[in-house]
C-alpha cells in the first residue's frame, strides 16, 4: 500500500526536529510513545537516549579538559626551568662556571642522568679541552647529520655519539636528547646533549619547543663568555 501523496518523509520530519529543537517542550506527551532502538535490541525511552548521549558528550568534555590542564600544567613546569636555567647562567662569569652550572642546573631541574656539552671550533680552550671537537674530525663527524638539519634527535644515540659526549657512562645512556647549537651566524657550532639510564625518558614523539629555546639560551651565554674572555 503506497504512502498518502502529503505524506511527510522521515528525512523531513528529522530536519524539522533539528530545525527546531524545543518542539518537545511543548508536546511533552509525545515523549511517552516514542521509543528509541537500543543496541542491546531494548527500547528506551526518548529522554533516556537524550541523558544517554549527554552523558558521554560530558565524558568526553571533561577527559579534554583534563589533558589541556595537564599540559598547562606541564607548561608551567617548564617555563619555571627554563627561568632558573636562565638565573643560573645569567650569574655565571666564566665558561668553566657556566659549564658547571649548566650539568648541575640541567640534572637537578629536568630531571636527567647525564648532561653533555660539545663545542665545534679550530681554537679549543687549553682550560676546558674535553668540551671542544676540532671541525672534520672523527668525533665531530658523527653529529654533521644533526647539526646540517638542525633538528634534535630523541632516542638512544648511537655508540659513537655516546662516547663522545658521555664518555665512560656511554653504555649507561639509554635515551638521549641531542641538540644542535649555533653560536651566532658565523659562530661555532655545537652540541648539547642530555642522557638518562631509562629507555622511554627521551622518545621519538616528544615536543622539542622548550628544548630548542632552551639550547638557544645556553648558546647565547656560551658565546657570550667565548668571546669574553677569547675562548675561542
Amino acid at each position: 500500500m503506497s504512502e498518502p501523496q502529503n505524506a511527510l518523509t522521515s528525512d523531513q520530519v528529522a530536519d524539522y526536529l533539528r530545525a527546531n529543537p524545543e518542539f518537545f517542550n511543548d508536546h511533552l506527551d509525545l515523549l511517552e510513545d516514542l521509543l528509541i532502538p537500543h543496541p542491546s535490541g531494548n527500547a528506551v525511552s526518548l529522554i533516556s537516549k537524550q541523558l544517554e548521549i549527554l552523558r558521554n558528550r560530558n565524558q568526553e568534555m571533561e577527559a579534554q579538559l583534563a589533558s589541556l590542564i595537564e599540559i598547562a600544567k606541564n607548561n608551567d613546569t617548564s617555563f619555571s626551568r627554563m627561568h632558573k636555567l636562565t638565573l643560573a647562567l645569567l650569574e655565571t662569569s666564566t665558561l668553566e662556571e657556566a659549564v658547571a652550572s649548566l650539568e648541575e642546573v640541567l640534572s637537578g631541574y629536568f630531571v636527567t642522568d647525564f648532561v653533555a656539552i660539545r663545542i665545534i671550533t679550530d681554537t679549543p680552550s687549553a682550560a676546558l679541552p674535553q668540551l671542544f671537537l676540532a671541525p672534520g674530525s672523527a668525533e665531530s663527524e658523527h653529529f654533521l647529520p644533526i647539526l646540517s638539519g638542525g633538528q634534535l634527535k630523541f632516542g638512544r644515540p648511537t655508540l659513537a655519539q655516546a662516547k663522545v659526549l658521555f664518555g665512560p657512562a656511554a653504555l649507561e645512556v639509554q635515551s638521549a636528547a641531542i641538540i644542535p647549537m649555533q653560536f651566532g651566524d658565523a659562530g661555532p657550532s655545537g652540541i648539547l646533549a642530555i642522557g638518562s639510564r631509562s629507555n622511554d625518558r627521551f622518545h621519538y614523539s616528544m615536543g622539542s619547543f622548550f628544548l630548542t629555546h632552551m639550547s638557544e639560551i645556553i648558546g647565547a651565554r656560551l658565546l657570550s663568555l667565548l668571546l669574553q674572555k677569547n675562548y675561542a
